[in-house]
């Protein structure tokens, strides 16, 4: 299943607060003061016709203070269908809960999802069913600037039911790229131990790095909610939908990118909690004017009517197409994107002061940077090799040497 982070807002636009204001003069800092937090179990649960194991996530909502979601532990979750049958699923920590045994999501049956807290508070959500799939006729990436004027890359597709039953549709994509280390060296540094060296000595160490360190491979799930309704057309179709435009100063594109998109339909009820969600997310502001109370979906507590649940259970059909690109077929013979670090040559002393106090050799040991080569400038401040951040050197920090089985070159 594909999540979406929903619980940063949840306490920002939804749930009662009361906002002490200091405005004191034009100049004095805003002051904002959060009382009475209300914490609200949020459940996101996609089922699908994918035979697979399902997935459920359950957190807690969060203050602004709050590093994140808390994981919602311990539950007992499962789901029922009109049959009579039920699946279980099991706790895998974080709030995923993952069903026991694979399963998938029947056109001619119905399904609710149960869920019971280790504190014994009881939810339900209302009865869901399976829509019929539509596929994505052509998934395809353009050239184009978007609405601020930025150039970039446009992924698009187009879909279409010839049947007009559909109407809502919901994308999610998955990215995976390339990413080459733009001062990969086969040479490292290490501590000098031989008898002569000196207080804070680094030496050379030749051939000790493996060629696959420059060279990696990374795949980042999307957390932006992109919807579609072709209820006000003439036909259930939509062309050159805009799924994800990318800057081409982003350095996710800067060789090898690709990414997979897979299109939900859901029912309107479903639609209207996504486009109401989408439209909190997007408000800039803490006093947005869409501020209607609380977001209400389809799950709801069991004991307390009361309680507030944030999420929506739903039951989708789900297809999906992926797609290739490298930088130059857009910009053939042009300067790559910005690395996602900059790659500046430092030349860090050996040592300072008096006792001496290791700086190179510091920087060493903590695996920060990475060796480019001798220093030749002879500069007394400067030390005796050249360095850039580990990851300018090095991308297997920030992703995986092996390809993903799906990559093609």
């Amino acid at each position: 299943m594909d999540r979406m982070k929903i619980g940063r807002f949840t306490y920002r636009f939804v749930l009662p607060a009361v906002i002490m204001v200091s405005l004191c003069s034009c100049i004095e800092p805003f002051e904002a003061t959060f009382v009475d937090f209300e914490s609200a179990l949020v459940v996101e649960a996609t089922i699908t016709n994918e035979f697979k194991n399902q997935e459920v996530y359950l957190t807690r909502t969060f203050e602004f203070e709050a590093d994140g979601p808390m994981p919602e532990s311990n539950a007992n979750v499962k789901i029922e269908d009109g049959s009579g049958n039920s699946f279980s699923f099991q706790d895998t920590g974080n709030g995923i809960y993952v069903s026991s045994e694979p399963f998938a999501a029947q056109s001619d049956n119905s399904y609710r999802l149960f869920i019971t807290t280790a504190d014994g508070r009881t939810y339900s959500s209302e009865t869901a069913t399976l829509k019929n799939a539509v596929s994505i006729d052509e998934l395809k990436v353009e050239r184009r600037q978007n609405d601020f004027g930025e150039d970039g890359i446009a992924i698009l597709l187009d879909t279409n039911d010839p049947q007009g039953q559909s109407k809502y549709y919901r994308y999610t994509f998955e990215e995976t790229f390339r990413i080459e280390a733009p001062f990969w060296s086969p040479n490292s540094l290490g501590a000098d131990t031989r008898p002569e060296a000196v207080v804070c000595g680094v030496q050379v160490l030749q051939q000790t790095r493996d060629i696959s360190e420059s060279i990696c491979y990374t795949t980042v799930p999307s957390n932006d909610i992109v919807i579609a309704s072709t209820d006000s057309f003439e036909q259930d179709r939509l062309d050159d939908f805009m799924v994800r435009f990318i800057n081409r100063d982003n350095y996710i594109i800067s060789h090898r990118y690709s990414i997979l998109v897979k299109q939900f339909v859901l029912s309107n009820e479903a639609y209207t909690f996504y486009e109401t969600l989408q439209e909190f997310s997007g408000s800039e502001s803490l006093f947005s004017e869409t501020q209607p109370g609380f977001l209400v979906g389809n799950v709801a507590s069991e004991i307390n009517q009361a309680e507030k649940v944030l999420g929506y259970f739903d039951v989708s059909p789900v297809t999906e197409q992926r797609i290739f690109f490298n930088y130059e077929d857009f910009y053939p013979n042009e300067d790559l994107p910005p690395y996602i670090e900059p790659c500046t040559f430092t030349a860090p002393v050996l040592s300072r002061g008096l006792p001496p106090i290791c700086v190179l050799l510091r920087l060493v040991e903590l695996d920060l940077v990475a060796y480019v080569e001798e220093n030749t400038n002879g500069d007394s401040n400067q030390g005796p090799f050249l360095v850039v951040p580990k990851v300018c050197g090095d991308c297997t920090s920030i992703g995986s040497s092996t390809p993903p089985e799906f990559w093609v070159e």
